[in-house]
């Protein structure tokens, strides 16, 4: 029988329970945000981003990179958002390769409505873990990402 490898079991098993968290996470942020607010948590996602972003715009390739999506998948989440009036579109008037999201006023009001479900739920779920090692671990998954 092969030996096991410490460390590289200690990563699969990390990741195992990455994933399995992931999975718990995503569905009770969804679950809140689309129940309360009309948003999956990728519609939040963006408008949080697009929100942040400075000068209030995002390229989509940026917004895609942020996400961890492709251009063509973000560009198929922001036709609804769109269509209802959250996001609207911004053509660079120096590159027309290049467009922009931004939030309407309808986008924030709905982000600063759903922020507060988002941080509520974001807290139910790992409030119970101190803030400096909730810190660590965000940098930690920073890192990965």
């Amino acid at each position: 029988m092969p030996e096991t490898d410490p460390a590289g079991s200690a990563a699969l098993l990390f990741c195992l329970n990455l994933n399995r968290a992931t999975a718990r996470l995503v569905r009770r942020l969804d679950h809140r945000l689309s129940a309360l607010h009309g948003l999956g948590l990728n519609d939040f996602m963006i408008l949080h981003y697009a929100d942040q972003a400075p000068q209030g715009k995002i390229r989509r390739s940026d917004l895609a990179a942020q996400l961890g999506l492709t251009a063509s998948a973000v560009t198929r989440l922001l036709i609804p958002l769109e269509k209802i009036g959250l996001v609207s579109r911004l053509a660079d008037p120096r590159d027309a390769r290049v467009s922009y999201v931004v939030l309407t006023p309808g986008g924030k009001e709905r982000l600063t409505d759903a922020l507060r479900s988002a941080t509520d739920t974001s807290q139910d779920l790992v409030g119970q873990i101190p803030a400096g090692e909730l810190e660590a671990l965000s940098a930690l998954l920073d890192s990965l990402a």
